[in-house]
């Protein structure tokens, strides 16, 4: 599983501008409301989909006032009807793969803007099944390193259930652990009660396999498509399977 972080670390280092967070809380408002339409429940301790859904915008610092209101507009049935789940698929520049994972009330209007994202941007829009069998569903956890052996951590996580952990490189502030989706939420307990700080969880697609890119035009123009396409409104996640070099990610981020 080794390279699925690094795109997660190159956003980390440019940082999250007022205007990105605004966005950013809008996908996790849209992704409780349909939590809340898909499990049939207000209540997390009843719908998982909601738990996972309330986690992500906790860990993402949403203010707990508009979480609660957020559920209580999904309950009165009005907000979220409309909205569709579609999964595009695609190539990006150096052979690598890329799932953009999409709600939207206007089918329409969202490929037509997720292909020009691909199209402008060095990439390919795919057909449905050319790349999702790379990837699979996983549980991931980010846990701050500050203060811990790598090492030892890593060995502690694993007994509390997860599957493995990413290498850890030594200017790297988290551990990125990776658990079945099942024993997602056993792993942060275990986490949280030895006073380990979680700083996200949540469950994701990650890759079976890795493209590595050993060029830096295609590193750098592949990062561009991947912006492109997470700034599209109707996009709620994007993943790919790209191994960016260290070298890369920090030329990128400067």
């Amino acid at each position: 599983m080794s390279g699925h972080s690094k795109w997660a670390q190159i956003r980390r280092s440019k940082g999250v501008n007022d205007a990105r967070r605004g966005q950013l809380f809008t996908r996790l408002g849209r992704e409780i409301v349909v939590a809340v339409r898909e499990g049939g429940s207000g209540d997390p301790n009843a719908n998982f989909r909601l738990r996972m859904a309330v986690q992500r915008a906790r860990d993402a610092n949403m203010p707990l006032d508009n979480i609660e209101r957020t559920i209580k507009r999904a309950q009165g049935g009005t907000e979220g009807g409309n909205y569709e789940e579609i999964t595009y698929e695609g190539y990006g520049p150096g052979g690598t793969a890329i799932l953009v994972q999409t709600l939207t009330d206007n089918r329409n209007r969202t490929v037509s803007d997720v292909r020009n994202a691909f199209s402008r941007n060095g990439g390919n829009m795919g057909e449905n099944g050319c790349v999702d069998w790379l990837f699979e569903n996983k549980g991931v956890i980010e846990v701050e390193l500050e203060g811990h052996d790598p090492d030892e951590l890593s060995l502690e996580v694993i007994d509390m259930g997860a599957d493995d952990v990413e290498p850890v490189n030594a200017d790297d502030r988290v551990l990125t652990v990776y658990a079945d989706p099942s024993a997602l939420e056993q792993v942060r307990k275990a986490l949280e009660e030895k006073k380990y700080k979680v700083q996200k969880s949540e469950v994701t697609m990650v890759p079976k396999t890795k493209a590595e890119l050993s060029d830096e035009k295609a590193a750098h123009q592949l990062i561009r498509l991947l912006e492109r396409l997470e700034d599209l409104d109707d996009v709620q996640n994007v993943h790919t399977n790209a191994d960016f070099p260290e070298s890369f990610a920090a030329s990128y981020a400067e």
